[in-house]
């Protein structure tokens, strides 16, 4: 087989992402034809910025869910084919099995990996952290916030002295520390994520307490089966090969249906923390400042309860620059992510994250551009759509 030319290289990148085209057409279709209905969210698609961002975003959404499903990829992103060492995209494989894609579309890495392979698996690494981490970081910052905000006083003092102890140290520093071999060893990051996993729990129970506590028939069960469910979740998220902390006798494996890789779980735990004191302080700012609005003294005259009027009053009209900070948050811990990988912390050194990538091309930059480059531009498009979306969030969020 002859090698492809950059035309055709392009033609069969896009085919192979055809299911990513379909997804993007099918959900900007739905949201233009429903945005009148869709709130903040509806209104983004007034914002051109909003929409371009929006549109890189979940590129690599779906990018990243159908390569977990083995729709999008061409090669196996861990496997080495002998004699593909650094071949420039476009090269076909040597003896390709029938059924084997017969080129590596995006060539060949210093391991003979498949790069077009990669940078698709690489974004699955992505979506699977950077926003759920955030989101952890933001219930740990709101939890904590919105009393130190609305209350004052020796409790705002206490929590806003452990945020400031926690923001003295320079983020990368603290970030590369907690993911350091001899730290992990320590235990300390299990014992971290025991108690941050906490939070979500708790704001989920605070949040539905507060709201149905007039209706006891209907706010009992709800939170059984909420929290219950939290708790579930929150056992096979601490847990270690059946085993809870590895000290604590195992567990029934129906409650540890499954197992976070190591790596992923030390990251997901150190994104949290290093987050969480950052949303503290905004969510205390803004609580701080919506408490002494009309609208909070008329809840309070109703008597309504203090967690009703901070996840009830408070927290939705503190939505828009909480929903900017969230996506700009995002951005950031794809950036640390990608710094993380390409120093080789954290995540295992055969991962396919695009931080591990662009390190491993970097090696041979001056004489081959294609192992780092591809993973450089998925990280900074990925980085920019979040910044984007953020600007179209803030735009809109400003004229409510």
């Amino acid at each position: 087989m002859e090698p492809l030319g950059t035309f055709e290289i392009i033609i069969r990148v896009l085919y192979q992402l055809s299911s990513v085209w379909i997804a993007l057409l099918l959900l900007f279709a739905l949201s233009i034809a429903f945005k009148r209905r869709l709130g903040l969210y509806g209104k983004l698609f007034d914002s051109p910025i909003g929409m371009i961002g929006f549109g890189l975003v979940m590129f690599w959404v779906f990018v990243g869910i159908f390569g977990a499903m083995d729709l999008i990829i061409t090669h196996d992103p861990l496997s080495q084919v002998s004699g593909m060492k650094n071949k420039v995209p476009g090269t076909p494989l040597a003896g390709a099995e029938e059924g084997e894609y017969a080129w590596y579309l995006l060539g060949g890495d210093n391991l003979a990996r498949d790069v077009f392979s990669r940078v698709v698996k690489g974004a699955w690494i992505v979506v699977q952290i950077a926003p759920l981490a955030t989101l952890f970081a933001f219930m740990v910052g709101i939890t904590l916030g919105l009393p130190a905000g609305y209350y004052g006083g020796r409790l705002d003092t206490f929590l806003s002295f452990l945020a400031n102890l926690i923001l003295a140290f320079p983020v990368i520093l603290l970030f590369y520390l907690l993911v350091t071999p001899e730290i992990v060893a320590t235990g300390l990051p299990t014992m971290m994520a025991i108690v941050l996993f906490m939070f979500p729990i708790i704001f989920l129970g605070v949040l539905l307490n507060s709201r149905y506590r007039t209706q006891p028939a209907f706010r009992t069960p709800l939170l059984i089966g909420v929290l219950g469910f939290a708790l579930w979740l929150y056992l096979a998220l601490i847990s270690e090969n059946g085993y809870l902390v590895r000290s604590i006798p195992g567990l029934p494996s129906v409650l540890d249906p499954f197992d976070i890789p190591g790596g992923i779980l030390v990251v997901f735990v150190s994104v949290v923390f290093v987050n969480s004191p950052t949303v503290f302080r905004i969510v205390r700012g803004l609580a701080m400042d919506i408490k002494t609005r009309d609208y909070v003294a008329a809840a309070q005259t109703r008597g309504e309860g203090p967690w009703y009027i901070m996840l009830w009053e408070i927290l939705p009209n503190a939505r828009g620059p909480l929903i900017v900070d969230f996506c700009l948050r995002i951005g950031y811990t794809t950036i640390l992510l990608g710094t993380l990988g390409f120093f080789g912390l954290g995540l295992p050194p055969e991962s396919p994250d695009w931080g591990s990538t662009i390190n491993e091309g970097r090696k041979l930059l001056s004489i081959y551009l294609h192992p780092a480059l591809p993973p450089a531009l998925a990280l900074l498009s990925l980085v920019l759509g979040l910044n984007l979306l953020a600007d179209g969030l803030r735009e809109e969020s400003l004229k409510d």
